[in-house]
């Protein structure tokens, strides 16, 4: 791909959608290519007000430190961690990108959206407890995972979690894994700083502006957009776009007809959390503790008990429960699902709803659930929790991906996708967790698909930018031990943490 003359009318890089993706996307390119002429659309009139933001999220730094769903145990108890070592690395490459940003001052004050947070995995009965230990072991010996404890014993565990600890039977059989390196993270906080930097580097950054329609042009693109001030449609052209419209961009991409669009759909998930607003009980909990998934359950709903950092204050958060709505995104449409369903992924979206019935069961099973119901949900991580001190929240909506694959045809996918098209003109990424967490290696695939003859001249500034590019930190110990450092010292994750209140 060649870029036009910064000069000409013509623009070189269009972005759909004011997220954590596209300002991700937006940041590599001006570091690596600084005289691009980019645009950006968002329909809303702010970044990050949909997936991006801090309530429509779990703020997680997902690195597999707790997250139970990416270790998996396969029929002869053999534990397979090769998923959980693959999201570390991958959030080890954002920690890296935003620390050169940090250290070159284009961002500054990392406190405001990164925070240390200890992460921790909860687990009730025999059964799960020896599979809990065996992940340990599985884990323990990659320098990504050093440092996790794991303990039975009450009374550690009141130091640990005393709000979870407080009324509990000491007869319950419980473990729980601590991993004190964890993270919280205000992807909105960083989202806003990110657009705020390309906004300097002269990035055009267009809000009320929906995009519409995109056709192929030459070698590039026509994209008609929505002007909400001025009522009026406008027509864009780029050699490349983006399509990083959280839920909506399913259907954006589907008005491209590029080949790789066909016999793909999705189905929303919206999500909700209780909040506490008990200041007291607040302070009760310092951590991010993750549970196992229900029976049927999609791993974005694994129950976890956050300390969240959001608006500028702590906040402590429990869910996702699992809601539904056609939209697409919470600012959407009721008609988004209906019309996603299209004549070449029909058959995808009908095999999907064949095979999900335990899905759907759940599904159906959150969406009657009574505050009373949810709580009870609660009370197996908080025993003593009070309906009184918790209210809901509607997060974000979610559009998990099917598409036919070699596990057959409508097979649900879990995790996040890039589609491209072949001449790497233009790609959307599809899918949610773990997401924003992974947004630099996402956009760095999103990179080596579309600017392949770029790729041999940028590798050295990326290596600046993210020094484990292209290696695997936990075979280089020496390596990560160096960057793990710099990055816990420049995004100030080495600074005394705050209290929990050991008052039960």
């Amino acid at each position: 791909m060649n870029f036009v003359n910064s000069s000409s009318a013509k623009t070189d890089v269009i972005l759909i959608g004011g997220g954590i993706m596209s300002a991700t996307l937006g940041v590599l390119l001006k570091e690596l290519k600084p005289d691009l002429n980019i645009k950006m659309f968002e329909q809303l009139g702010e970044p990050a007000l949909e997936s991006s933001n801090a309530w429509n999220n779990a703020g997680t730094g997902h690195s597999a430190l707790c997250e139970l769903n990416y270790t998996t145990e396969s029929a002869d108890g053999n534990i397979d961690v090769s998923k959980a070592l693959d999201i570390n690395e991958q959030f080890q490459l954002s920690k890296q990108f935003w620390t050169h940003l940090v250290k070159t001052g284009k961002l500054k004050n990392p406190e405001n959206f990164i925070k240390t947070v200890p992460h921790m995995s909860f687990v009730e009965g025999a059964d799960n407890i020896d599979f809990l230990k065996r992940r340990l072991a599985a884990l323990q010996d990659n320098p990504l995972f050093r440092g996790m404890e794991i303990s039975e014993d009450h009374a550690v565990l009141k130091e640990w979690v005393p709000l979870m600890m407080e009324g509990r039977d000491p007869s319950d059989k419980i473990a729980i894994t601590k991993m004190d390196s964890g993270t919280d993270i205000n992807f909105g906080r960083l989202t806003v700083d990110l657009f705020n930097l390309l906004a300097e580097q002269g990035v055009e950054l267009n809000y009320n502006h929906a995009v519409k329609d995109l056709k192929r042009d030459g070698r590039g693109w026509k994209v008609k957009v929505h002007n909400a001030g001025s009522g009026k449609t406008e027509e864009h052209t780029a050699r490349f776009v983006f399509i990083g419209a959280g839920g909506y961009s399913l259907p954006l991409l589907q008005k491209t007809n590029i080949p790789e669009s066909k016999h793909v759909g999705g189905f929303p998930v919206s999500g909700l959390f209780l909040v506490c607003n008990n200041e007291e009980v607040i302070n009760k909990h310092l951590a991010k503790v993750y549970g196992k998934a229900k029976v049927g359950a999609p791993p974005m709903s694994v129950p976890h008990l956050d300390t969240r950092y959001i608006d500028g204050k702590r906040s402590l958060l429990f869910g996702p429960y699992a809601g539904f709505s056609p939209k697409f995104l919470k600012e959407g449409s009721y008609f988004d699902l209906i019309g996603s369903v299209k004549p070449n992924n029909v058959l995808t979206m009908l095999s999907a709803g064949a095979k999900e019935m335990k899905l759907t069961q759940y599904l159906i099973s959150q969406v009657i659930q009574s505050h009373e119901d949810r709580m009870a949900e609660l009370r197996e991580f908080v025993p003593e929790a009070k309906s009184e001190d918790w209210e809901i929240v509607v997060a974000g909506q979610r559009v998990q991906v099917i598409k036919d694959t070699d596990k057959g045809k409508g097979t649900l996918q879990f995790g996040t996708e890039v589609i491209s098209a072949e001449d790497g003109s233009i790609a959307a990424l599809l899918g949610a967790s773990p997401g924003a967490s992974t947004a630099v290696h996402v956009m760095l695939n999103v990179l080596d698909k579309c600017f392949k003859d770029y790729m041999a001249e940028w590798q050295p500034k990326i290596q600046e930018m993210v020094p484990s590019y292209g290696q695997q930190l936990g075979d280089n110990e020496e390596l990560f031990s160096k960057v793990n450092e710099e990055t816990s010292a420049v995004l100030n994750l080495v600074k005394k943490k705050e209290t929990v209140s050991q008052e039960v």
